[in-house]
């Protein structure tokens, strides 16, 4: 019987978040880069910036979510956002994402978050569809402006 696991990602899971963290990126055409990705990681859970969330199917790591903590000073309230959300590859399709994303929405709930906000590229449809299945809603009202640096 398969065994799906989530707990919270501390330091001994370095190595593991961080190839997919770096799997994560090429996803998003970013250059392979372990090293980048072992630092970037290492840094926020030594620093307690983040929290990540780590499936293990079978004993195997397969998959993360990557929240950061952030405020609404409309809601005058903590949000979380989860900014990365990763399934390996041959581990897709067997309900991970859906108990990652339970998993996230249990902690906000915890921590007393009123919400948590995501954003995924437009041709992420498979990643759509699950948010909305969830009850994510796309935002309609606000749009969304960077300032590269």
């Amino acid at each position: 019987m398969d065994k799906l696991k989530i707990s919270q990602a501390v330091l001994e899971d370095l190595n593991d978040v961080a190839f997919m963290f770096d799997k994560y990126r090429q996803f998003y055409d970013q250059d392979e880069n372990l090293e980048l990705a072992e630092s970037f990681i290492g840094s926020h859970m030594k620093n307690g910036t983040s929290t990540i969330f780590l499936a293990s199917f079978d004993g195997k790591k397969c998959g993360f979510a990557q929240l950061y903590k952030t405020f609404c000073s409309v809601e005058a309230s903590p949000i979380l956002v989860l900014y990365d959300l990763f399934i390996l590859p041959e581990f897709r399709n067997k309900s991970i994402g859906t108990q990652l994303l339970d998993r996230c929405l249990s902690f906000a709930r915890q921590i007393g978050a009123s919400r948590i906000d995501l954003e995924t590229s437009y041709d992420n449809t498979g990643a759509q569809k699950l948010y909305e299945s969830l009850g994510y809603e796309r935002d309609n009202e606000f749009y969304k402006y960077s300032l590269e640096i």
